[in-house]
């Protein structure tokens, strides 16, 4: 009879939390069953134009230098002297004393250090900006004054070795056990594909159907910029109208299987239950043995 009680609200329980698993499916669901002829009929996706996708992407501004982005900064006089023939030729040398060349690291304060020329403020420039603020910051500097060194022979290239600052983000939801974020610094060109490829696809408790892009919303109560993404479109039949270019701060979340989350949910609320009903039991069987064990003794008595 123990057992019959409790097994019957196991049932009336899995259908309650299956209609509360409805409440999780993203906006602009997809349908299974035949492909529809237009691509766009079975999923509501932004119109063309109005986001970037795979054959129609954009190119990003140009970049913001942030921390910790790593610059690779070089700086050369380009001067002209005689030859033994008398003829002007340009030549490269270094800066004196000390020079800048190689890989630079944008400290948190925004600044790059340049060993003995100091640190020059670079967090929220443009590479061409950040050159000219070196170059700057270089004719400042006395010790070049005290070479001779003239304006005009100061040369500096500003390149990014790993664009660290920005980043877009792939969260996986773990069906009631997590959700696992992984991130990515953006180069300026990935899609959905590209991003999804980067962490060996979608796992075996996600959903194919539940995926999508939320796009980052500076300010609050400004609407929501969700992009659904048609992933068996994508891989299997090569459309690309839900395969977005990926922008700096995008997250693609993934949803787990609907069963996935009901069983792992039902997993949870039981588990407690089935300690106290193993202790429980595990004490009464107990006691009945160490009661048969008596009755036992007295007979033998």
């Amino acid at each position: 009879m123990p057992s019959t009680r409790w097994w019957s609200w196991i049932v009336p329980a899995s259908v309650a939390l299956g209609g509360v698993g409805c409440l999780h499916a993203p906006p602009g669901p997809l349908e299974h069953g035949p492909r529809p002829t237009d691509p766009t009929a079975h999923i509501q996706v932004p119109p063309p134009g109005a986001v970037p996708r795979e054959l129609d992407k954009i190119s990003l501004p140009p970049y913001v230098i942030e921390s910790p982005d790593q610059l690779l900064i070089e700086v050369i006089l380009r001067t002209k002297v005689k030859d033994d023939a008398g003829n002007l030729k340009d030549t490269v040398t270094g800066l004196p004393i000390q020079q800048i060349q190689g890989p630079f690291l944008v400290r948190p304060d925004g600044t790059v250090a340049l060993g003995i020329w100091g640190k020059v403020p670079v967090a929220g420039l443009t590479l061409d900006q950040a050159a000219e603020a070196i170059r700057d910051h270089l004719l400042a500097q006395d010790t070049l004054s005290k070479f001779g060194t003239k304006p005009e022979a100061i040369f500096v290239t500003v390149d990014v070795i790993a664009y660290n600052s920005k980043r877009y983000y792939v969260i996986f939801d773990g069906g009631g056990f997590g959700e696992q974020i992984v991130s990515f610094p953006i180069t300026g060109s990935e899609t959905v594909l590209d991003a999804l490829s980067n962490v060996g696809g979608l796992s075996e408790v996600s959903s194919k159907r539940n995926v999508w892009v939320a796009r980052r919303t500076p300010h609050p109560g400004q609407p929501w910029q969700i992009l659904p993404v048609d992933w068996v479109g994508i891989t299997q039949h090569g459309h690309t109208f839900t395969n977005y270019q990926i922008l700096p701060g995008d997250r693609i979340y993934v949803k787990a299987q609907r069963l996935v989350t009901i069983d792992r949910t039902l997993a949870r609320i039981l588990a407690p239950v089935e300690r106290v009903f193993g202790v429980t039991l595990l004490g009464t069987s107990t006691v009945n043995q160490v009661i048969g064990r008596g009755i036992g003794f007295g007979n033998n008595n």
